[in-house]
């Protein structure tokens, strides 16, 4: 007679994720010294506005011409058009919740109908306490156009739109993640 098992149950992220994942050129999206690289830095708090210490985020964007060197790109992989670029970032959180990617700006994206969506990066949270990432995007302040007329923006409630809009900070952007609460950060289900 052979023994039925039952499905293993959810688990939350254990409280040292950020050492076993550790990477030490994650932060880099592009090799420094990229021409027109610049940082995205942000802090992760928590519902009662602490810094989450152990979190990890994870960036994944296409290149400055909206490019992806991967098989799912509908228009064929492409190696990027920037030396170095690898299109995938990790950075983990410091004793003051904040993280730091280094990238370069990525240019729009094709929709299936035919439009485009504006210039984003996708964004990973991972941290103790959660069962499964939570999955947010970044968008530019410098794209009110394409950023008016991106799609997954516009189904956003439009009091919201604010938590997925970077602000200009003085080497690159500013993008701080709130996991609940007042201002919380929009969060996608993928």
């Amino acid at each position: 007679m052979s023994e039925r098992l039952g499905l293993t149950p959810a688990q939350t992220v254990g409280p040292y994720l950020h050492i076993g994942l550790r990477w030490p050129d994650g932060p880099y999206v592009v090799p420094e010294g990229t021409p027109g690289a610049f940082w995205i830095r942000g802090r992760i708090v928590d519902g009662a506005g602490q810094p989450v210490v152990d979190a990890l985020v994870e960036s994944w964007q296409a290149d400055p011409d909206g490019r992806f060197d991967h098989p799912d790109d509908p228009r064929g992989a492409r190696p990027p058009a920037v030396p170095g670029f690898r299109g995938f970032g990790r950075s983990e959180t410091d004793a003051a919740g904040e993280y730091a990617l280094l990238t370069v700006k990525p240019g729009p994206l094709p929709t299936p109908d035919g439009g485009s969506e504006a210039p984003h990066l996708t964004l990973s949270v991972f941290a103790r306490g959660l069962l499964h990432r939570l999955v947010t995007r970044i968008y530019f302040p410098d794209e009110p156009a394409a950023n008016a007329a991106d799609p997954v923006l516009a189904g956003v409630d439009a009091d919201r739109r604010g938590t997925l809009l970077a602000t200009p900070a003085p080497d690159g952007l500013r993008f701080d993640i709130r996991l609940q609460g007042d201002h919380e950060t929009v969060f996608f289900a993928v």
